[in-house]
C-alpha cells in the first residue's frame, strides 16, 4: 500500500492496474467518486488506453484520445478519460466484432505514449486501441479474442498493419473495405508470459454516462454525383450529376447509404460519387491506357493516378519533342507544404484546384512542352458498372429479361445479349443441362457477386428459381480478347499491347487480393468493350480458398499450355499459378492471338515445360516485357529467389507486383 501511493480502501488497491504509467491520479479520483463499490459480476477488464479516431468519414481528423475502456461480457464501452466529465463515448457489442489482432507497427511512428497497439473489428469499421505495455495488450487481444470465438461472422484474413493515408500499410490496397491480406486465427493464445497484475476483489462500477451515443461525433462525409443513377427499387436513392449528398453509413464496399439535400435516403453505388474537395478531378478523364487515348494531335493530354497514391499525372503529346519526334511527356502536379494548399506544375504558377490549373496551362505553356490544348476521350463518359443493380439484389425475376441474339456458347453454357428492364443492356448465361452441378453455379455466381473492379466483368444477378438457370452479366461490347487480336493483327503497337495486359493484370490483382483464384486465365477469358478496356471475365473455374491453394480432387480438365508444373503434375492451384497463365496470355496479346506451342499437342507441352522448355520472345515485346513474362513461368520452387527487376524495386510473385511494373514499362515504351 505504501509502494502504490494510492489512496486505499480494505487492504487492496481499487486499480489492479496503478503500476501503469498512464495518469494514475484519474483512476484515484474516479475510485474516490464512486465510493469503491463492487463491479458488477460480468467486467472483465478495465484500464486507461489511448484510441485513435476511426474516421469513418475521409475528412476526419487523425486525433488520439485518453478513453477509460471497460470490457464485460455484452459489450467493450470506452468513457472519457476526464474524472469531471464521466461520459460514455462509444460502446461495442461483442457480437458484432470480427476480428481482434495486435497490430504490427513496422518501426512507423506511433504518435501517442502508448506504443502498444492492437485493433477491433466490427461491422465494416476498425477500432485502433493503444496499450501501455505489452503485457497490457496482451490481456486485452486474449480477453476479447475468448469473448468472440464463437461469432458467425468472424473474419478470415485480416489486415495487420494500420490503415493510414488512405492506404493499408501491409498490402498498399487502397480500398478501406479490401479483404485481409493475412490469415486471421482467433483461437491463437497470445497470453502474455509474465505474470499479469492481480485482480482486486474491490471494483467501482462503470461509470454512467449522460451522453448515450455509440460513437464520437465526426464530421458528415459530402460527395459529389459524377453520374446519374435512376433508383431500381424503393430502398435506392437516385443520383443526379454534380448533385451533393451525405453519407450516412458505409454499410457495403459497393453501396452506400446517403441522404440528399431534400433529406430522402437510400443506398446509392460507391463508384458514382466522389469526396467533395477542391482538387477532384471530375471533369477530367483519368486514364492509364495512354496508347488508346493520344490522338495524335500536338498539346493531347490526360490526366491519370500517379504511382504515388493521392497523387495525379499529367501526360501530353507532343509532336516535337527535343529529340526531334514525337513524344508523351509527363508532369506530376505537385501541392505546396503551406497552408491554404495549392497545386502546380510551374512554381511560379500556383492554383487553388487542379481544374484552375488545367485552364490556365490550357493557355499558356508555361514551362511545358506545349498548352494542354485538348482533353482526351469524352467528357461525358459512360457510367461504371454497379454490384448488381441494386443493393442486396442479386435474384433477378426472369420476366424482366428480353432475350436477343445468340453471343457464344462457353464451357459451361450458351451466352446472349439481352435487356433488364428493356433498358439495360446485359449478357445472359444459361447452363447447359448436364455441365456441371447447379450448386458449383451458384457458387460461381456467389464468387462473382463479390467482386466488384473496373477490370472485371461484373455480375448483376441470378435466375436461380427456375430452370435453366441464368445468370447476368455486363455486357461487353466488342467480345473476347483472343478474337479482338486476332481480327486485328497488324493494327497494334507495342503501348497498345502492354496497356491490354496492364488492364487485365489489374483485374487479376484485384481477385488475388480478395483471396480468389481464376485457373483459367487466358485471352478467351477475357472481354473488351466499346472503350476497348478489356476485363477478366468467366469466373466458371474460380474458387475462393482460405489457403490460397486449392488441390483438384474431381480430375476436371485443365488448360495444360496455360498451366505450371504443379498443376498438370499435381492438380495443384494458387495465385501463382495465375501468375504463370498471366505469363502466357501476356504472350498470347504479345503474338497478337497465336496458339502456344502451336506445334506440340498436350502431353508434348507437359514434358517440353517439365523440362525447363519455355515460350519464346514475340517479336513485338521488347526484351524487358519478355522478362516479365520469363518472371511469371518460374516454377513456385523458385519464385522466391527471383530477383527483381528494376533495382530488385519488385519481385514478381504476385499480379500486384506485376501492375506496378507494367505501369512503369507503358510510360517507358510510349
Amino acid at each position: 500500500e505504501a509502494q502504490c501511493g494510492h489512496r486505499q480502501r480494505r487492504t487492496s488497491c481499487l486499480w489492479p492496474y496503478c503500476s501503469l504509467p498512464l495518469r494514475s491520479d484519474v483512476f484515484h479520483q474516479w475510485a474516490e467518486a464512486v465510493g469503491g463499490a463492487r463491479m458488477s459480476a460480468d467486467l472483465l477488464l478495465e484500464e486507461l488506453l489511448i484510441k485513435r479516431s476511426q474516421q469513418k468519414k475521409r475528412t476526419s481528423p487523425l486525433n488520439y484520445k485518453e478513453r477509460l475502456f471497460v470490457l464485460t461480457k455484452s459489450r467493450l464501452t470506452y468513457y472519457d478519460g476526464k474524472a469531471e466529465k464521466k461520459f460514455k463515448r462509444g460502446s461495442i457489442e461483442l457480437s458484432r466484432i470480427r476480428c481482434v489482432e495486435v497490430v504490427k507497427n513496422g518501426g512507423g511512428v506511433i504518435p501517442c505514449q502508448n506504443k502498444y497497439p492492437f485493433q477491433v473489428v466490427y461491422d465494416s469499421n476498425t477500432l485502433y486501441v493503444f496499450a501501455p505495455s505489452h503485457d497490457s495488450r496482451s490481456r486485452w487481444v486474449q480477453s476479447l479474442k475468448d469473448e468472440i470465438k464463437d461469432n458467425p461472422e468472424v473474419l478470415v484474413k485480416f489486415h495487420p498493419q494500420f490503415w493510414q493515408d488512405g492506404l493499408w500499410l501491409c498490402c498498399r490496397q487502397a480500398e478501406k473495405q479490401a479483404l485481409g491480406c493475412e490469415q486471421y486465427n482467433p483461437l491463437e493464445d497470445i497470453t502474455p508470459t509474465s505474470p499479469a497484475a492481480s485482480e482486486s476483489s474491490s471494483r467501482p462500477p462503470t461509470p454512467q454516462g449522460e451522453d448515450e451515443d455509440d460513437e464520437e461525433d465526426e464530421e458528415e462525409e459530402v460527395v459529389v454525383a459524377m453520374y446519374d443513377f435512376p433508383g431500381m427499387e424503393p430502398h435506392d436513392l437516385s443520383l443526379v450529376k454534380g448533385e451533393e449528398y451525405v453519407i450516412v453509413d458505409k454499410c457495403d464496399v459497393n453501396w452506400y447509404r446517403a441522404r440528399n439535400k431534400y433529406n430522402e435516403e437510400g443506398y446509392i453505388p460507391s463508384n458514382y460519387v466522389t469526396e467533395k474537395k477542391s482538387g477532384n478531378l471530375v471533369q477530367y478523364v483519368l486514364c492509364l491506357s495512354l496508347c488508346h487515348a493520344l490522338q495524335d494531335k500536338e498539346g493531347a493530354f490526360i490526366i491519370r493516378n500517379s504511382s504515388t497514391p493521392g497523387t495525379y499525372t499529367v501526360s501530353l503529346y507532343t509532336k516535337s519533342s527535343g529529340d526531334g519526334g514525337a513524344a508523351i511527356k509527363h508532369y506530376h502536379i505537385k501541392e505546396t507544404q503551406t497552408l491554404p494548399k495549392q497545386f502546380y506544375l510551374a512554381e511560379k504558377h500556383l492554383f487553388s484546384s487542379i481544374p484552375d490549373l488545367i485552364e490556365y496551362h490550357k493557355h499558356n505553356a508555361a514551362g511545358l512542352v506545349a498548352r494542354l490544348r485538348y482533353p482526351v476521350g469524352k467528357q461525358d463518359k459512360s457510367a461504371p458498372s454497379t454490384a448488381g443493380f441494386s443493393y442486396e439484389k442479386w435474384e433477378i425475376d426472369p420476366n424482366e429479361l428480353t432475350f436477343m441474339k445468340e453471343l457464344g456458347c462457353g464451357q459451361f453454357g450458351v451466352v446472349r445479349l439481352g435487356k433488364w428492364r428493356a433498358q439495360h443492356k446485359v449478357a445472359i448465361k444459361a447452363l447447359k443441362e448436364g455441365a456441371m452441378y447447379e450448386e458449383d453455379f451458384i457458387e460461381e455466381a456467389k464468387v462473382m457477386m463479390r467482386l466488384s473492379h473496373p477490370k472485371l466483368v461484373q455480375l448483376y444477378g441470378v435466375c436461380s428459381q427456375q430452370r435453366p438457370i441464368y445468370i447476368v452479366t455486363e455486357f461487353m461490347e466488342q467480345g473476347c480478347l483472343l478474337n479482338y487480336l486476332r481480327q486485328r493483327r497488324g493494327s497494334f503497337n507495342q503501348g497498345c499491347l502492354l496497356s491490354i495486359c496492364l488492364d487485365v493484370c489489374e483485374g487479376m490483382a484485384h481477385l488475388e487480393a480478395n483471396g480468389f483464384i481464376h485457373r483459367d486465365l487466358a485471352a478467351r477469358n477475357c472481354l473488351v468493350n466499346d472503350s476497348l478496356v478489356v476485363k477478366v471475365s468467366d469466373f466458371g473455374m474460380a474458387r475462393y480458398v482460405l489457403d490460397d491453394q486449392y488441390t483438384s480432387s474431381s480430375g476436371a480438365k485443365f488448360p495444360v499450355k496455360w498451366s505450371p508444373p504443379e498443376v498438370f503434375n499435381f492438380c495443384k492451384y494458387s495465385s501463382k499459378s495465375d501468375v504463370w497463365s498471366y505469363g502466357v496470355l501476356m504472350w498470347e496479346v504479345f503474338t497478337e492471338g497465336r496458339m502456344p506451342f502451336e506445334q506440340s499437342p498436350n502431353h508434348e507441352v507437359v514434358t517440353l515445360v517439365t523440362q525447363g522448355h519455355r515460350l519464346y520472345r514475340p517479336k513485338m515485346a521488347k526484351p524487358v516485357i519478355y522478362d516479365i513474362m520469363q518472371m511469371c513461368w518460374y516454377e513456385v520452387s523458385k519464385k522466391c529467389e527471383v530477383n527483381s527487376l528494376y533495382e530488385a524495386e519488385i519481385t514478381l510473385n504476385n499480379c500486384n507486383a506485376i501492375t506496378k511494373l507494367c505501369t512503369k514499362l507503358l510510360k517507358n515504351v510510349m
